[in-house]
């Protein structure tokens, strides 16, 4: 959940890379990340022109360039079929475009409103608009409830913009209570393809209930895609199905399933400014590089908890290479050797806060506040883990009341810093 969809390779070395995972290598040398990839496009089930993507960083800066190549990329993979295997940043990358695009499309219409989804009147019946606002207020009854800290941080956005977010922090939070919830054993794949069926009503103005409706009209009102959301439904599918993940590349997926595109949901809501010379591109980008870091962030803090319900949500594959097995997670003890694990999964994790850093500065002054905020929050946890000495195990790593008031100064003064020139 980045710029998020960030190719992690680098040159050949004599010396394998301790992070080198299926080809991919996640190179964290000093925190740098040095990546380059050909993309070779297959367009309608043959071979077409091939575009060269090329990342670059310099101290966890990462700058997106494209550029015509006749080079196919060595690191993916071609089939008997033609068909050639993207790494999961890519895949992920091709969402990211899609919703860009989609802003796009709206800031050059002069309708507020997209041209392939209903309008708020379509929706809307007479003396529906008091149970339109009900429904709202119910939405950010649910966040107040269950999000105490983000709610009070959306307060600081305009009206409009608040209810919007409710009404996707709602939809977000009731697709996880299908696998996370009370009722989470009796949840089949079936039960899901029924949520997906009912998302895709709603996306066309029919609400099964009332916290559906202000989805419903929120989707009218902002360029949102119905992507994110089907991919967030298809994490929840892979958690029934899956508990182990062989390589990063495997967890970055399931990071944007269930986080990433939570920014992707976002950005058209929050806005971005006016002023920001920045690409429509690169803040979807940041938004969801913060996706993924948080999710890292959550899979770093509860690593004890997962491992009592029967999950490892970390790389197989270095876990082995750093002589540590789901065995040692299962005993729940510090040693050296998951110490040292740990700090490159933490290194790892504050890089996409680094990334996530850059665009929130390009987003709208109303909206910059409250997701500052939620970042610097996000990050200390990090920290926390660190101060407890790497013991995820036992003890549940937490910002505490007095250091979640301190930060809110900071996250102003981030928040008021100019945009891009």
């Amino acid at each position: 959940m980045s710029s998020v969809a960030v190719l992690w390779v680098a040159a050949s070395s004599p010396n394998p890379d301790p992070m080198n995972t299926c080809g991919l290598v996640r190179a964290l040398e000093s925190s740098r990340v040095l990546s380059r990839c050909q993309n070779q496009r297959v367009n309608n089930g043959r071979r077409n022109q091939t575009t060269q993507t090329t990342w670059s960083s310099s101290s966890s800066v990462m700058s997106f360039r494209r550029r015509r190549s006749s080079v196919v990329s060595s690191s993916l993979v071609a089939h008997p079929a033609g068909e050639i295997d993207l790494s999961s940043e890519e895949k992920v990358y091709n969402v990211v475009l899609r919703q860009a695009a989609l802003v796009n499309k709206q800031l050059r219409s002069t309708s507020p409103v997209l041209d392939d989804v209903k309008k708020p009147q379509d929706i809307i019946r007479p003396g529906s608009l008091s149970l339109l606002a009900e429904a709202y207020d119910r939405c950010g009854e649910v966040c107040a409830e269950y999000a105490k800290t983000f709610y009070l941080g959306t307060l600081l956005m305009t009206p409009e913009r608040r209810k919007a977010i409710w009404a996707i922090y709602v939809w977000c939070r009731r697709t996880d209570e299908l696998v996370d919830g009370p009722n989470a054993s009796h949840i089949t794949p079936m039960a899901l393809d029924r949520w997906e069926a009912r998302l895709e009503d709603l996306f066309h103005g029919r609400a099964f209930d009332m916290l559906d409706a202000a989805l419903a009209d929120t989707v009218t009102r902002y360029p949102v895609d119905i992507q994110p959301f089907r991919d967030m439904i298809e994490g929840m599918r892979m958690d029934l199905r899956k508990s182990r993940y062989n390589n990063f590349d495997e967890l970055y997926l399931y990071c944007y399933y269930v986080a990433g595109t939570v920014g992707l949901m976002s950005v058209p809501v929050m806005g971005i400014n006016p002023k920001s010379k920045a690409t429509t591109e690169s803040v979807y980008n940041a938004a969801l590089a913060l996706g993924i870091a948080n999710q890292l962030t959550n899979i770093l803090r509860d690593v004890g908890e997962d491992a009592r319900r029967g999950r490892v949500y970390l790389p197989q594959d270095e876990l082995a290479q750093a002589g540590l097995s789901d065995e040692d997670i299962f005993a729940g003890k510090v040693t050296d050797k998951w110490r040292n694990f740990m700090r490159l999964q933490l290194k790892r994790a504050r890089m996409f806060f680094d990334e996530a850093e850059k665009g929130v500065t390009e987003l709208d002054a109303a909206s910059r506040w409250p997701v500052w905020a939620s970042l610097l929050l996000y990050r200390r946890i990090l920290d926390e883990i660190e101060a407890n000495d790497y013991n995820n195990f036992t003890k549940r790593a937490y910002v505490g009341k007095v250091k979640k008031i301190a930060a809110l100064p900071l996250a102003y003064a981030k928040s008021v810093v100019k945009v891009s020139s």
